[in-house]
């Protein structure tokens, strides 16, 4: 056996200045509130739980202006153009650059849609009125994080939940080659649960992050109740225990779901948002004292010869780092939007009508190009990467990429800065699959992403 120095543990950190705020943003009762194909209601009956949306600013402490992630308790854009003239609204008010801000979506498929509702649905005006009035809210509560901001630390431990189960399920007709949307209990799902914690200088604890991929499907159509899905009880379980805001950053989810999906009863949502809650809050127990690492600090002899550690003062990484890379990815040659549109209004079929609506709002967001230059936006907060996309990649990105950088906590998101469609495996173009007639990306867009984010890291941890 040859000698050698035991290596230290320490948390992936940052330190500089961070700022949290929160507001509400629940729309009234009464709203449009249609989701889901299948639903038979247009409206909102009830609130089960608020929606809210959380800043968190981060700045290296240089006088340079922070960037800024906001999270928001909705559901998906429904037209890029909506998205860009909110974010251009909010750029504006705020002097800001479009990649010192990233605007993501905890994706809730209870929440009012983001979309211009098409006049002649019900609680459209309710609607317009809560829409146009989400830029302003999204701006007031970046001052406010920006005025609470202090010198903290940010630090990362990687944990698992069995929250997330994979959701492709062959057809079991065994002439169909179609997949379902629904659970398979024979396939595996990625667990990876990824916990940020923010300590001030004094080591209290000031905020959590949460990174874990899984669709928030729990409600469906039968669901009558605005609701943030199991993240509001996630967030109420670890706010609890902690005293402390609590953010929730979707991962790659584009296969996963929880177990007990699509149903009506609330209860279930909030078992679901406890068991991510509990799951964080263990990982955060594990953790070293803010501030510390773990060194090799002797030996004591007992019955045993016992390696003594001991935990000892660090600081934390100010560097701070961020861009935005463009990837140009094929698109399928879907019809126009004014024919999509022609085709909605011939169609008798209520789920039927709600696809062709959501595939019109997708082609006007895209223009009539033949490619998309996909933004990826990416992060480095001290040892840490951020990376994401308007897209919902399958679980096999996030995966692929921390194989690729296992010495980084690499913390990945969907649905981040607009809404498209889902990047599947190019196998899955083979087959009669959700993923593939909804995306506009032709096959092979998943690994160009794939190859286009590992870039993007590279230049973030390199230069």
């Amino acid at each position: 056996m040859t000698a050698s120095t035991p290596s230290t543990f320490r948390h992936a950190s940052f330190g500089g200045l961070i700022g949290i705020a929160r507001v509400d943003i629940t729309p009234p009762v009464g709203v449009y509130h249609r989701n889901w194909g299948a639903a038979t209601q247009d409206v909102a009956d009830r609130v089960h739980r608020p929606l809210s949306l959380t800043a968190l600013t981060l700045a290296d402490g240089s006088g340079k202006p922070p960037i800024v992630l906001v999270d928001a308790d909705l559901g998906w854009w429904k037209n890029l153009d909506l998205f860009r003239r909110f974010r251009s609204s909010v750029l504006d008010q705020l002097s800001f650059e479009p990649a010192d801000l990233i605007i993501a979506l905890t994706h809730t498929h209870a929440a009012a849609p983001l979309a211009a509702v098409d006049p002649e649905l019900p609680g459209g005006e309710l609607h317009r009125d809560w829409l146009d009035g989400l830029a302003s809210r999204c701006t007031d509560v970046i001052e406010q994080a920006r005025k609470a901001e202090c010198e903290a630390l940010l630090e990362w431990h990687v944990g698992r939940c069995s929250l997330a189960s994979n959701r492709d399920l062959c057809d079991p007709n065994p002439e169909s080659d179609r997949y379902l949307v629904g659970v398979d209990p024979d396939r595996p799902a990625d667990d990876t649960l990824l916990l940020g914690r923010i300590s001030d200088s004094s080591g209290e604890h000031r905020g959590s992050l949460v990174n874990y991929a899984c669709h928030p499907t729990t409600l469906a159509w039968e669901n009558t109740a605005i609701s943030p899905d199991y993240i509001g009880a996630m967030r109420e379980t670890i706010e609890q225990a902690t005293g402390a805001p609590a953010i929730f950053l979707l991962g790659a989810c584009g296969d996963l779901a929880p177990r007990r999906q699509y149903v009506g009863d609330p209860s279930i949502a909030d078992g679901h948002g406890r068991q991510l809650g509990y799951a964080a809050l263990s990982i955060l127990e594990g953790m070293l004292s803010p501030g510390t690492k773990l060194g090799y600090a002797g030996t004591v002899e007992s019955g045993a010869p016992l390696a003594i550690w001991k935990e000892t003062r660090r600081e934390g990484s100010k560097d701070l780092r961020y861009r935005v890379e463009p990837v140009d990815l094929p698109l399928k040659d879907w019809p126009s939007a004014d024919e999509l549109e022609r085709q909605r209004l011939r169609c008798s079929d209520r789920a039927g009508e709600e696809r062709l609506r959501r595939k019109r709002d997708i082609r006007r967001g895209l223009g009539e190009g033949m490619t998309y230059g996909l933004p990826i936006h990416v992060w480095r907060f001290g040892d840490a990467v951020l990376v994401g996309c308007c897209c919902e990649p399958f679980s096999v990105l996030q995966q692929e990429l921390r194989e690729r950088f296992p010495d980084r906590v690499v913390v990945v998101m969907n649905l981040i800065n607009g809404s498209i469609g889902y990047l599947p495996p190019a196998t899955l173009y083979d087959h009669d699959h959700y993923a593939v007639w909804q995306t506009p990306f032709e096959r092979g867009c998943l690994e160009l992403t794939i190859e286009a984010m590992s870039q993007a890291i590279h230049h973030v941890i390199s230069d």
